[in-house]
């Protein structure tokens, strides 16, 4: 049997929008949400900017508002755009099977806060003042297994950890666990919130972080020539996901459908990509063939688009191969990491939300910063502002430490 799976709520919180509505109209505008990090701990940090969540209220997202004060911020960020994808989806719990409603919220990296604060209270206090939440806090599964209790969500749950294509791998087998009948819904993406001295201190000691402390709104240039580095953003993203027939019994408005997710391993570099793209070649290649699509049926890409010299070559190298002439006549690609800088286990949720509002409302959010294209970067990458061209389909891209590739198709739903 053949089960289909579609999108029916969407959650955000990002550096330029704390709900799906206002991430979206900043994205269109291009609205850059990195900033002056405003953390005095970080001042003297070599890179002084991130895509910092601004203005965020975790309280009203629990049931239960000591449950909020035990979270770690990326558990936080995870409660709040897993809630706002279950309302989003106006799910009556009442109405449907919580054994067959499943959870997976991962996180690339976890409580790193937790595990910072707590180590200093180790160190420097006693081991006695080492808070017994410490670990429920701290690891990365731990968003998941929340949101899971909160809503008595029963179902499959899991938390894929795969640097930053934590959202993607997370998505993409809850997709597979649905079309396989282990589950027909499923609460699924990423959250993270690194922004803090051990954050801050280990990349920027791999050289991979933006130093353009000067100009914090112009430092994430995906493409272009004068790149120096992702800027680290912090957020997360969730949508519902569910079996086309068990959407449709419960009126659900239905945004989009998820047909094609694809999964590789570069097996070359623990950080950097493969040079010729192999991996996230085959990555959308597999995506493709879920969909039944040929090349040329995809009209954007939201590409991972990091804005990092090597990253950025490497996935135009890999565009390039997989679409063929398409590539360069017809295919639209953009970053919108231009925007809210690089959400690690959360970007792929958050662009996953991206590329459905693209379908749904007919606009391609732009790349910013592009004004001066890398010449091994020639593609329509949507520069400076967004383009009003309706599309059918899009294909969006993430890929991790550790050669973790992780591809999503969706497509427009007509019934």
């Amino acid at each position: 049997m053949d089960r289909r799976v579609v999108i029916t709520g969407i959650g955000v919180v990002s550096p330029i929008g704390n709900d799906l509505d206002t991430f979206w109209s900043s994205l269109i505008s291009g609205k850059s949400g990195v900033s002056r990090i405003d953390k005095p701990e970080l001042a003297d940090y070599d890179c002084k900017i991130a895509g910092q969540v601004r203005g965020f209220d975790a309280s009203p997202f629990f049931k239960n508002p000591k449950d909020a004060r035990r979270a770690d911020p990326f558990a936080q960020l995870g409660m709040a755009a897993s809630v706002m994808a279950i309302r989003d989806a106006a799910i009556d719990f009442e109405q449907v099977d919580r054994d067959r409603f499943g959870c997976m919220v991962g996180s690339g990296i976890g409580g790193l806060m937790t595990l910072e604060a707590q180590h200093a209270n180790l160190l420097y206090k006693s081991p006695s003042r080492v808070s017994p939440f410490t670990i429920p806090m701290m690891i990365a599964n731990i968003s998941s297994g929340m949101v899971s209790m909160e809503f008595d969500l029963r179902g499959p749950n899991m938390c894929i950890v795969t640097a930053c294509a934590t959202s993607n791998h997370n998505i993409g087998e809850a997709w597979r666990m649905i079309k396989f009948g282990d589950a027909d819904a499923f609460v699924a993406g990423g959250s993270e919130s690194t922004i803090c001295p051990m954050g801050l201190a280990g990349f920027g000691n791999m050289k991979a972080l933006s130093t353009r402390n000067d100009d914090p709104e112009r430092a994430s240039r995906p493409f272009d020539v004068d790149r120096d580095g992702f800027v680290m953003g912090e957020g997360a993203g969730v949508v519902v996901i569910e079996e086309l027939e068990h959407a449709k019994r419960r009126g659900a408005r239905i945004y989009a459908e998820l047909t094609g997710y694809g999964v590789s391993a570069d097996a070359y570099h623990l950080t950097s990509p493969h040079p010729e793209g192999d991996g996230a070649r085959r990555c959308m290649d597999m995506a493709l063939k879920h969909a039944k699509l040929n090349p040329e049926e995809v009209e954007y890409v939201n590409a991972h688009g990091t804005s990092t010299g090597l990253g950025d070559v490497c996935e135009t190298k890999a565009i390039k191969a997989v679409f063929g002439d398409h590539a360069k006549n017809g295919l639209l690609v953009s970053s919108t990491k231009s925007m809210t800088g690089h959400l690690l286990g959360a970007a792929g949720g958050v662009e996953l939300a991206a590329c459905v509002k693209a379908i749904t409302e007919g606009i391609i959010p732009p790349t910013i910063n592009l004004d001066n294209p890398d010449p091994q970067c020639d593609l329509d990458y949507v520069p400076h502002t967004a383009r009003e061209v309706k599309i059918r389909r899009a294909l969006t891209n993430s890929f991790g430490f550790g050669g973790h590739n992780a591809s999503l198709l969706v497509e427009r739903f007509d019934g």
